[in-house]
């Protein structure tokens, strides 16, 4: 057996949108970083293992950005067929390519090295090429989703449904137990020019009518969500029996779908079909801070707020698929967005051990409304940038400078609700055309600047001065209805690509007080954030708007120069 050693000043274990999000936000912000993943891909219950829709905050305005957008766009630049395996090469591309962050996958982290309540190192197994990986770090983030250095840490973590009495919350059971939400294996189908048979395996289940399958939206188009179990057994260790019942309950649902009644399915096959179940639920982590119902209902107007939920308190029956009494959840009402604390993102009594995605320190009433992807994603982005200013700054995590924090990750382009983005000295002391674009506030129709061909925004100084670059935010219609990905495939596709809003063409100019010219030119944008760096000595900057991907109008958020 082959052992190699590494270390790095970040350990990412688990490479679901949480971790993916934090080493890449950590490597960009010049720590040494590596992240271990159990799978051949990353994206977690996003990637085509799973294939989850990536979801978040509900309501106008309140979609998340930053890297998770980023991802997003890339892959409707480079994805327009909606291919899973394109869409798991776009989130690896972004990590492979990612200066100072190394990427192991098919690692399975098996132990953890502790002394005095701090991780020293953690081993991962690497079974396709029979290596063990070593690896030292200053932090060790887990965003395994199970909590897999819990029980190698040592680390204190829930597991379950609290009692009502200890957070005083409406939405728990009277006596805490060890019940959870499931997990969830997908299935795909696709629309043929012709009627196509299916014949179950003679293993999968008989549903027989609509009645064997109460309460069960069953229509084409839906993503089949509700074909889940786990919540009375064992989220973590039994698994495998979860993907063994769900598979033949799967086969089942869409052998009733085709050949049990009308269901307009006569044209559709069956083309993919989920042997890795996507988790909602498992261990949970005790933090410095445990999030609870009454901090969501009061919208987490915490002082160390880092990042954002707005999903419904979407609490699962942990029977899943077999409960009985009526819909298989419940959709407690939350406020959207609702803030979340850096603080639960750090390990109580582990001094060197954060960690983000489902797992963080919330109740389970909380992790109803925190758990889905979009949310995970942002906590993962914000946790990266964390770790990254503790180790850049030389002190602990839990003494960083939280306002230095949120500003970091604004100007990364991740929301934070209540808080308007710091404008840069230039931007501020120069003349502008337009103040919507340096207001501080990359969302919301009141703050964008909308133009028409010929168009364009323009900062003058009272006379030459070094300008090292340009942010711009442009409208990535954060308002789309459609997902990063879709549920099924039509022959006419109901799912689109790069939003029509987006700016694809535009240049950057500059003028000098002599009258020299300066330009800058990109022709096939598609991104919301984009930072040029740039290297002029101008009185006179200009951000030209040309071509956009289908609206009439140019829409831009955010326009400064530093």
């Amino acid at each position: 057996m082959k052992k190699l050693n590494y270390t790095a000043k970040l350990c990412v274990v688990g490479g679901g949108l949480a971790g993916t999000c934090a080493a890449i936000a950590a490597a960009r912000h010049g720590i040494e970083t590596i992240i271990i993943q159990d799978r051949p891909v990353l994206g977690g219950n996003a990637s085509s293992e799973v294939r989850m829709w990536v979801c978040g905050a509900h309501g106008k305005d309140n979609r998340e950005t930053g890297i998770i957008e980023e991802l997003i766009l890339e892959n409707f630049y480079y994805n327009p067929g909606c291919k899973y395996t394109v869409w798991d090469s776009v989130i690896y591309g972004k990590a492979i390519n990612q200066k100072n962050l190394t990427v192991l996958l098919n690692s399975s982290v098996l132990d953890a090295e502790c002394k005095n309540g701090t991780i020293k190192s953690v081993t991962a197994w690497q079974s396709n090429a029979e290596t063990f990986h070593t690896v030292k770090a200053d932090y060790f983030a887990d965003c395994s989703g199970d909590s897999i250095l819990a029980p190698l840490s040592g680390a204190l973590y829930r597991y379950g449904r609290e009692a009502k009495s200890e957070f005083g919350e409406s939405i728990p059971p009277d006596t805490a137990d060890r019940k959870t939400m499931g997990m969830s294996c997908l299935f795909q189908i696709r629309e043929a020019d012709r009627r196509v048979e299916f014949k179950p395996p003679e293993w999968a289940y008989k549903y027989e009518t609509d009645e064997d399958l109460p309460y069960k939206d069953h229509h084409l188009k839906s993503n089949f969500w509700w074909i889940e179990l786990g919540g009375e057994w064992d989220c973590v260790h039994d698994t495998d029996r979860c993907r063994e019942e769900l598979i033949r309950i799967c086969f089942g649902v869409w052998d009733h779908i085709k050949n049990k009644g009308n269901h307009g399915a006569d044209n559709w096959e069956l083309e993919w079909i989920g042997f890795l179940p996507g988790k909602r639920e498992s261990r949970r982590y005790i933090g410095e801070y445990t999030v609870n119902e009454n901090d969501v209902n009061a919208a987490g107007k915490f002082e160390d707020i880092v990042a954002y939920a707005g999903w419904t308190m979407d609490d699962h029956f942990p029977a899943g698929f077999y409960y009985k009494d009526g819909h298989p959840t419940i959709y407690h009402p939350a406020p959207s967005p609702w803030g979340l604390p850096l603080r639960c993102m750090i390990s109580k009594n582990i001094k060197n051990l954060v960690f983000a995605g489902r797992n963080i320190s919330v109740t389970h009433a909380a992790l109803s409304s925190t758990r889905v992807m979009a949310t995970c994603a942002v906590l993962g982005q914000a946790l990266g940038t964390a770790a990254a200013q503790a180790v850049n700054d030389g002190i602990d995590i839990r003494s960083i400078d939280i306002k230095k924090l949120q500003d970091t990750l604004m100007q990364d382009d991740c929301y934070i609700p209540w808080h308007k983005r710091k404008i840069s000295a230039l931007s501020e002391a120069a003349g502008c055309s337009s103040d919507t674009v340096r207001n501080g506030i990359d969302r919301g129709d009141e703050n964008c600047w909308i133009g028409k061909s010929g168009d364009f925004i323009e900062y003058r100084l009272t006379e030459d001065t070094a300008v090292k670059g340009v942010r711009i935010v442009f409208d990535s219609n954060l308002n789309r209805e459609y997902h990063n990905m879709p549920c099924r495939y039509p022959k006419k596709p109901d799912h689109t690509g790069v939003p029509e809003t987006m700016i694809k063409e535009f240049a950057i100019t500059g003028k000098d007080s002599e009258g020299r010219t300066y330009e800058y030119n990109v022709s096939e944008n598609h991104q919301r954030l984009v930072n040029i760096a740039l290297d002029w000595k101008v009185s006179e900057v200009r951000l030209i708007p040309k071509k956009t991907y289908g609206d009439d109008k140019f829409r831009v958020f955010s326009f400064e120069f530093f």
